[in-house]
């Protein structure tokens, strides 16, 4: 069973990876036994969380705006400066806009489809010979797709451009998974819930008002993410192929 979960020797690159959820997984891979790399726009965090990251195993800051296909392809080619290969990519940089139906922005659409949806795609295929590289027999390469469950049910949020981005996401995920598969790498997503980091505030500044909505009582923590990031990018899941884990204590399906 250690060897099932074990990620001793693997390879994973983490967009998004300086706080929040990308934070989170960040954490588990390298507790798993990965050499993590992380990717953010702002290099000082990046960096302060690579170094703060280092207690648990080898972590590596890539500070890069990875936003759309040249941004992808940007960081895709910094990765490929220090590996030949990649074991585990978490496509986990997001970005959110709210603003009322009548006054919604074309600068607020792109931002976040460009970074949220976009990003996903070329990135992997930009990672796509890594990838094949980093599958062997017995052993398949994994993407992950950081989601949302606003892509699954519906929040009364003014935020279209988000919750279109992160339903074409799990969209998305199984046509790549369908595809991918052929080269034994696998795709599958994770849709969080309220999970406390600095794009959902509410959660991380909950005063129990917001965990009273979910069923399970408690807003996400941290082994919770920890733990399905680690099972997606492991041995144990090797037979879902373009699923969606939903992590959320239930509160998709109280909606």
């Amino acid at each position: 069973m250690i060897d099932l979960f074990s990620l001793e020797g693997r390879v994973a690159l983490v967009t998004g990876g300086s706080r929040g959820i990308g934070e989170m997984m960040a954490e588990g891979f390298l507790r798993a036994g990965a050499k993590v790399y992380i990717s953010a726009r702002k290099a000082a965090v990046c960096e302060a969380t690579a170094k703060k990251l280092s207690e648990f195993g080898e972590c590596i800051a890539l500070p890069a705006d990875a936003s759309g296909a040249e941004g992808a392809r940007a960081l895709a080619a910094r990765y490929l400066e220090h590996e030949t290969k990649l074991d585990i990519l978490v496509n986990n940089a997001g970005a959110a806009w709210g603003e009322p139906f009548e006054k919604f922005s074309e600068g607020g659409w792109d931002k976040v489809v460009d970074l949220n949806l976009k990003t996903p795609f070329f990135l992997t295929q930009a990672l796509y010979g890594a990838l094949k590289a980093g599958a062997t027999e017995g052993r398949s390469a994994k993407v992950i797709n950081i989601a949302s469950i606003d892509g699954l049910s519906i929040n009364m949020q003014e935020t279209y451009s988000y919750a279109a981005s992160k339903a074409g996401l799990i969209h998305l995920t199984k046509r790549m998974a369908l595809t991918l598969i052929a080269d034994n790498i696998i795709v599958n997503a994770i849709a969080p819930g309220a999970f406390p980091s600095e794009m959902n505030r509410e959660a991380r500044d909950d005063d129990g008002k917001l965990a009273a909505l979910i069923p399970a009582r408690r807003i996400g923590n941290k082994d919770d993410m920890m733990g399905a990031a680690v099972f997606l990018a492991s041995r144990a899941s090797d037979y879902m192929v373009g699923s969606t884990l939903v992590v959320d204590g239930g509160l998709t399906w109280k909606r």
